[in-house]
Formats: C-alpha cells, sequence, structure tokens
C-alpha cells in the first residue's frame, strides 16, 4: 500500500480508503471481518458521514485494541434523531452528535472532525454564521480532532470554504463525468443522465480551480463517489457512454492535484479486495486515456490529463509534473512558494525541452506540450 500525506496535516493516509457504506447493514462480526481486511492490506483511512448507532458500535468494536493504526474521517452536523439520519446546522445537535459518535466508535478523538454536506454557498455561510466552523475550530484547539474537513459535490461551495484557510481537508466527489460538470451542480444533477445529454467539453473551470486551490493551500482531498456510485463501470448505465474499470477511475482521481486517498464504498470483501487490488497493476490497466478518448459526447482536447502518455520524454522531463506545476501558477496569477519548491526538486526542468515534438505524437488528447514547456522555462526561469 502507497501512502500520501493529507495535504498540510502532516497525517498519512493510504491512496486507497473506505466509505462506511461498507459497513451498514452488516454484522459485529462481518465488520471485523472487513477491518481485519483492511489491518492486513495497509488501509488506514476511513470515513464515517454516517450516525447510524449500530454502524459505529459494530467498527468501535472492531477498532479495539488497534484504534491507532486507522484515521477516521468523522463528520461533525450528521446526526441520529427518532430513529433516522438527520443533516442539522444547529450547534447544540452537532455537538451532542459529535460526542455520542466518538462515544459510539470508543474512540476519545477523530483524526478529521468533516463538517457535513456543504452543498452551497449560501449553506457555508449557514455554517459559519450559525457557529458550526467555531465548534469545530474548538474541537481541534481541544485535540479532540486533529484538522478540520468539509464534505461537498459542489466546487462552489468548497472553494469558497477552502478559501478562508479555516479548512484543513476536503472530502469532494470526483469522477471524470462529474469534473465536465458546472462547479454549482447539485449532487442530484451531478449524477443525473440528462446533464450528459449535451457535447461537453474539457473540466468545468471551477472544479480544475478547487483541486490546484487545495494543492497551493495544502488542503488534502479524500475522494467520494470515485465510480460514481457505481454507474462508471456498467457502460449502459454510465452518463459517459463507455465502462471504465475501478482501477482506471481510481487512478483518474488519484492523479488530480491535491487527492490524497479515494474511498471506496466496498459492499464487500471481494469489492475491498479489488480496490486494493489498484497497488498492483500495471501501468495499462490504470491507462484511462484510450477510454477518455473513446467517450462520445465529451472532448478533452487540449486538455493535460496528467495520463502519462507523453513519457517518455528523451531529456528526462516529467511532462505531466510539469503542467501540473503550471496549470498551479496559471490558476493563482503567481507563482507560490510551495510550487516553487517542488518544481526546483524536479531533476529534469521544462527549460531542458529541445521540442523535438515526440510527445504532442503521442498525447491521446492534443495537448500543445511544447508550448507548456516553453511557458513553464519562462516562468520558473529553469
Amino acid at each position: 500500500m502507497e501512502y500520501r500525506t493529507l495535504g498540510r496535516t502532516g497525517i498519512r493516509v493510504s491512496e486507497i480508503g473506505m466509505g462506511c457504506e461498507g459497513f451498514s447493514g452488516k454484522t459485529a462480526a462481518q465488520v471485523r471481518e472487513m477491518v481485519d481486511l483492511m489491518d492486513s492490506a495497509g488501509v488506514n483511512c476511513i470515513d464515517l458521514y454516517t450516525p447510524e448507532p449500530k454502524l459505529l458500535d459494530n467498527l468501535g468494536r472492531a477498532l479495539e485494541g488497534r484504534r491507532e493504526k486507522f484515521i477516521l474521517q468523522s463528520h461533525i452536523c450528521a446526526v441520529w434523531q427518532n430513529g433516522q439520519y438527520k443533516r442539522t446546522r444547529d450547534p447544540d445537535e452537532a455537538r451532542a452528535g459529535f460526542a455520542d459518535r466518538l462515544r459510539l466508535l470508543r474512540t476519545g478523538y477523530a483524526d478529521v472532525g468533516m463538517i457535513h454536506y456543504v452543498d452551497t454557498v449560501s449553506d457555508w455561510n449557514g455554517v459559519v454564521e450559525k457557529g458550526i466552523l467555531d465548534y469545530a475550530l474548538e474541537l481541534k484547539a481541544a485535540g479532540t480532532i486533529k484538522c478540520v474537513g468539509l464534505s461537498s459535490h459542489s466546487a462552489e461551495a468548497a472553494l469558497a470554504a477552502v478559501e478562508t484557510g479555516k479548512i484543513d481537508v476536503l472530502m469532494f466527489s470526483v469522477n471524470p463525468c462529474y469534473d465536465l460538470q458546472p462547479g454549482e451542480k447539485s449532487i442530484e444533477e451531478l449524477g443525473d443522465p440528462g446533464s450528459y445529454d449535451r457535447p461537453l467539453v474539457n473540466m468545468d473551470p471551477r472544479r480544475q480551480a478547487l483541486y490546484e486551490t487545495c494543492q497551493r493551500l495544502g488542503v488534502g482531498i479524500t475522494v467520494m463517489k470515485a465510480f460514481g456510485g457505481g454507474d462508471l463501470l456498467k457502460a449502459d448505465m454510465s452518463p459517459a457512454g463507455v465502462s471504465l474499470t475501478a482501477v482506471q477511475c481510481l487512478h483518474y482521481a488519484l492523479t488530480r492535484p491535491g487527492v490524497a486517498s479515494v474511498l471506496c464504498g466496498a459492499r464487500s470483501l471481494e469489492e475491498l479486495r479489488a480496490s486494493i487490488a489498484y497497488e498492483d497493476a500495471a501501468p495499462d490497466e490504470r491507462d484511462y486515456a484510450a477510454a477518455f478518448a473513446a467517450m462520445p459526447k465529451i472532448s478533452w482536447t487540449g486538455h493535460c490529463m496528467y495520463c502519462g502518455h507523453c513519457a517518455p520524454c528523451p531529456q528526462g522531463i516529467s511532462v505531466a509534473s510539469v503542467t501540473k506545476f503550471l496549470n498551479l501558477c496559471k490558476a493563482q496569477g503567481e507563482i507560490p512558494e510551495t510550487v516553487r519548491e517542488h518544481y526546483g526538486a524536479l531533476p529534469h526542468k521544462a527549460g531542458e525541452c529541445v521540442q523535438c515534438g515526440a510527445c504532442e505524437k503521442r498525447c491521446p488528447f492534443g495537448v500543445a506540450v511544447t508550448e507548456n514547456m516553453r511557458q513553464a522555462a519562462a516562468l520558473f526561469g529553469a
């Protein structure tokens, strides 16, 4: 298992994480089996959006004696009332609900306290005005959570929150179909096949800006909906009109700026093993470029997908890395110090490009690679 640092938090998380859907409806013994498999495979990141008492209790029992091995992303404002889930913005309800979560999980802290389900800018404003953000910061100051997170499906809302500097971790829906949709779309619209009826060209600028802003500010991204609820894995269900493999979906998400872990909602040991198998997948299994290029009504022309088809460069330049750093600077309108440092650490710089064009011949998306290298060399001075 490969591990990545979760943004500026310093927390190390497994590339493949686990969503809590897989624990729902299972017995305590079945939950323990799932946790045993995660433990043996090195899967350490678990999202817990649900407040369902039985699920949390079963998981707490399974984690006894090994809690420190796992990174728990537990949600604030998702509470259990009258035998059902409720999303609240009432600080008193949020406090009581979060305390009950920790009790059921048999732990004194959560690694990430995730402000739950903020999908509009007005809702984010409400989170601030009603004291929910202050409560999360209070938990962080007390050590009850190590960092403050926010879950969202809306690039517009997420960007508004991230740019305050108060959010350390963003849980966001990332897949190649959702990334084509306007940044303000709701989760219902993102999953609606009708949203894909018109021709779509390239990633929505606000979604790209969100990923790049997270990378620049050190906000770690944990990914939900990487498989689009499973629809992307079936040609007859996928909005893209073609089926992708689980490995391709995982690789797409893991190559977006800022992404640290993909949380798979595996509902069985077999599904969990299939996601863990990403770690041993060959490069051609991970490659999503050909499938993307074949998507009907969707064009990625001119947009670098960081897929790596441009490699190998005869000068040894990591074209995808250089392009990613260039895009980060373009989005910011300046060179952030962290980007400059990361660029400086590359063994081969854009200035070494000899403009041979071999990369452009291999690119499935017609990216002007040599022009990007020229711009990067001029921007970074090397």
